[in-house]
């Protein structure tokens, strides 16, 4: 049996709903997430933010509407971004029928925490009136006293009965336009509750791992948790969440849908660890080259190996390469062979030149088959 790159991972079947114009479930594009940390009554910084996210590639984002000036900012904010805003309500739904009203594309909401039917009805009213979805967002850290007091501590039973509690409370309503998020900062915890909850509707599901911690900490943590859920088929959509910029919880997530082929975009670079064989300064190139190539969006494969031992072999799978060679001389390969060579101290300038001309080849191509089609 021949060896495939990437095995195909089949993934769960939910219903699709819809965040603006954005697909969750059924078979779209798991999408990639992220939350503002500005003041949402202060529309500049979290225009720009949101932006900020934007070029890293985000597909929605969400923003915090704790009071009344937050949720009518919202207004003004969706006017100015390129993707949905989600509305993160917590008890108060008056501000979730504000956030509605003003182009939320979605609520994050626990219609348990609500108040009464009455109050439910409301904001179920004002979701279908301005074209809504919702989420519904269990949190192994907020789960309702009665669960507790059942369970005697947060458990994967106690999360997933919660969600499906809330879920209940919409479809009683005859309300199905909804996700369904169930996380905990635990990656064992997290991944169980999802597994479970899995199995037992066909929901979108929202994924996660909460309070994951700062970079380098909540980056291993999510991915072992939503490594573990993607490669199993479960997830609609993901926020990595990190104590970092939201455009760093942008690329995380991206990193991770890249690493299991399951979506593709912007340059991924193969690099080996350095050591004193290296022809060049592998860390500080591939720094550098991160940096320059962020712009880039469309699909490119680039290996930067410091010498002869692993480069070659790189160089045949990926688009672009460099190898480290002697007397300040390094190979550049391209779709795998051997092109030509370059003097280190123009290197990078010279591999930022090739990936933006390839880049901008292949979206001709891309054009052109698109033209032919029509």
């Amino acid at each position: 049996m021949s060896y495939r790159p990437y095995q195909q991972i089949e993934r769960r079947k939910s219903r699709r709903v819809m965040v603006g114009d954005v697909p969750v479930g059924g078979g779209a594009p798991i999408t990639v997430q992220t939350m503002t940390n500005t003041l949402t009554h202060d529309v500049a910084a979290t225009v720009a933010q949101i932006q900020r996210a934007e070029r890293a590639g985000v597909d929605i984002v969400r923003v915090s509407c704790p009071d009344q000036a937050s949720s009518l900012a919202l207004k003004d904010i969706v006017r100015q971004v390129n993707v949905p805003v989600v509305a993160d309500i917590h008890f108060h739904y008056k501000r979730a029928i504000e956030a509605a009203q003003s182009g939320a594309a979605c609520l994050r909401i626990n219609p348990g925490n609500i108040g009464s039917a009455e109050r439910v009805r409301e904001v179920i009213k004002a979701a279908r009136d301005h074209n809504c979805s919702m989420r519904i967002g269990v949190n192994a850290g907020s789960l309702e006293k009665h669960l507790l007091e059942k369970y005697g501590e947060p458990n994967p039973e106690a999360l997933v009965e919660s969600a499906l509690e809330h879920a209940k409370i919409l479809q009683d309503h005859d309300f199905h336009e909804f996700k369904i998020s169930v996380k905990a900062s635990d990656v064992f915890l997290a991944v169980a509750a999802y597994t479970q909850l899995a199995e037992v509707c066909d929901h979108p599901l929202h994924i996660g791992i909460t309070e994951a911690g700062g970079k380098r900490t909540g980056t291993v943590k999510s991915a072992i948790g939503l490594g573990n859920l993607l490669w199993a088929g479960i997830g609609d959509t993901l926020r990595v969440s990190l104590s970092a910029e939201p455009e760093e919880e942008v690329h995380v997530g991206w990193e991770m849908l890249k690493s299991l082929g399951i979506r593709h975009r912007g340059v991924k670079i193969i690099s080996c660890p350095s050591c004193a064989r290296q022809g060049f300064n592998v860390i500080d190139t591939v720094s550098k080259l991160e940096e320059r190539l962020a712009h880039i969006e469309t699909p490119i494969s680039l290996s930067i190996i410091g010498c002869v031992v692993n480069g070659p072999g790189e160089a045949l799978m990926t688009d672009l390469g460099v190898t480290g060679g002697g007397s300040g001389r390094h190979m550049v390969y391209a779709a795998g062979k051997t092109d030509h060579t370059v003097q280190g101290e123009a290197m990078i300038e010279h591999i930022v030149e090739l990936v933006e001309a390839k880049a901008a080849a292949l979206e001709s191509e891309k054009r052109r088959a698109k033209e032919a089609a029509e």
